[in-house]
């Protein structure tokens, strides 16, 4: 049987995705000595949000998630944030791969929303390994699972989550709304010759929203 370890290097935006992808850097050993052949790789990436501080404003974009702070102690708890895949090449004795993990602006989904309202300071995160690993046998190859067991933290600096996402969404964010809302707006900034839905939202908002 293998021995592997898995640790998170860094992270960085992927210059070249067609969509919004950090780059996890991890690094993986066999501590055996055994010639791994190839490792399929999936990971589950998790979020801990109570595993950092929060400022004020920070606390107002997480009430919708979590309640107000005094109820933080019971619903700060991990939840996911999305799930990954890796091939990782070849190795005897450790390797440096990449881990693409997809991003999203979209609101309806619980770690945009929790991403969006930090303002500096560090994503806690959780890394889940699961897969199968191909090694050499006694009569050719030899297939067994990674272990349930195999994780890894790290700490995202909030900055590069919000470089990947301005590259494809520069100063922007998307919310989604069902058909007869949209069309309502639609006619609204079309009754008043807005020019842009930043304009007609800008006439609907308060000019003071409350706290």
């Amino acid at each position: 049987m293998t021995e592997l370890a898995f640790t998170v290097l860094d992270a960085a935006p992927e210059r070249y995705a067609a969509a919004p992808t950090l780059l996890f850097r991890v690094r993986l050993t066999e501590s055996t000595g055994a010639t791994v052949h190839a490792v399929a790789l999936r990971a589950q990436v998790q979020i801990e949000p109570q595993r950092r501080r929060y400022a004020e404003r920070e606390q107002d974009g997480l009430a919708d998630l979590f309640g107000p702070p005094e109820r933080w102690s019971q619903t700060l708890r991990p939840f996911l944030w999305t799930h990954a895949v890796a091939l990782v090449p070849g190795f005897t004795g450790g390797v440096e791969f990449d881990l693409p993990v997809a991003c999203t602006y979209d609101f309806e989904v619980a770690a945009a929303k929790y991403l969006h309202a930090l303002g500096d300071g560090e994503v806690p995160l959780r890394l889940l390994f699961s897969g199968t690993v191909f090694t050499r046998g006694g009569t050719g190859f030899a297939v067994e699972q990674v272990p349930w067991h195999q994780e890894a933290v790290h700490r995202l600096p909030v900055p590069v989550w919000r470089a990947v996402m301005d590259a494809h969404f520069p100063g922007g964010g998307w919310i989604r709304l069902d058909r007869d809302n949209l069309d309502a707006l639609a006619r609204y900034r079309s009754a008043r010759g807005l020019v842009s839905w930043e304009a007609t939202l800008a006439e609907l908002l308060p000019t003071e929203v409350p706290r």
